[in-house]
């Protein structure tokens, strides 16, 4: 089995297509259609099957897939730290949950790049389950999530947590039983909560698992959603937000994981800590 047969396998996959893989790969169609035959060969297993609307993971290839996603990470992190690139001398792989990144996020990433100007930084988003995939194979030196669980032998440090408010796109919106109303997954715990807040409302039409995909559109289509303060802070300021006055807020914890074997050497970590707030 070869790394670039994964690759093949992991971009079918994510296009939905062997036309689309080729496309992304830049290769012809046949090259990635020898490549899938010859994994499947040397598995013994089919791993796709090929339908009108595209292409179906079978069981065989579902079980793969998230051995394949581990094993192209181990490999590209174990190529940039044997051959990092020129004028670097220690490389910090960072994970980062999707709704995270916006204000926190990319602050934590200019803070530690422009601080290790000799240090190879690789950035990679991911959902909390996908992040504590890369965090237990070790594929991850620090992420930042919303999920608290960790590897037994990471360092995990609190943050301030998101606030959660009540956001309108225009300011007369009621608190309870808008039509416009956009149900964003932020959590377990937020889940319970709303649920305990609103226990008389109904299920809202439109839900969103992502606050950015929620913010972006209900800027469009107009309504209402509960969303992180500092992502909708440039917006109220611009005035395409408003808070809901009188509605519940709540709150969301996150959190910092750390690999400690690899930030033995980090001097800077602990002034990273203290500038997010820990």
């Amino acid at each position: 089995m070869n790394i670039v047969g994964l690759q093949t396998f992991v971009s079918i996959v994510e296009t939905g297509s062997l036309v689309r893989a080729s496309e992304q790969l830049n290769v012809t169609q046949s090259t990635v259609t020898v490549r899938l035959r010859t994994l499947e060969q040397e598995l013994g297993a089919t791993l796709l099957n090929r339908q009108k609307s595209g292409v179906k993971l079978t069981a065989s290839g579902t079980k793969l897939l998230g051995y394949a996603e581990i094993m192209i990470g181990l490999w590209r992190q174990a190529r940039q730290e044997t051959a990092p690139p020129a004028g670097t001398d220690s490389v910090c792989n960072f994970g980062c949950d999707a709704d995270l990144w916006p204000d926190l996020g990319k602050y934590a990433f200019d803070d530690v790049n422009n601080g290790n100007p000799r240090m190879a930084l690789s950035v990679w988003p991911g959902d909390q389950a996908g992040l504590y995939r890369m965090l237990n194979a070790g594929l991850l030196d620090l992420a930042l999530t919303y999920r608290l669980a960790a590897p037994g032998d990471q360092t995990v440090y609190r943050l301030p947590p998101d606030e959660l408010v009540l956001y309108a796109t225009e300011p007369n919106r009621p608190v309870r039983f808008d039509p416009g109303y956009i149900f964003v997954d932020l959590g377990a715990e937020f889940r319970m909560q709303h649920a305990l807040a609103f226990s008389d409302a109904g299920t809202a039409r439109v839900s969103f698992g992502s606050a950015i995909w929620a913010l972006s559109y209900m800027l469009e289509q107009k309504g209402t959603a509960y969303l992180p303060k500092r992502l909708a802070l440039p917006h109220l300021q611009a005035g395409r937000l408003f808070e809901i006055k009188g509605a519940p807020t709540f709150q969301r914890s996150i959190f910092l994981i750390v690999n400690p074997k690899a930030a033995l050497g980090w001097t800077w970590m602990p002034d990273l800590i203290a500038r997010l707030g820990v």
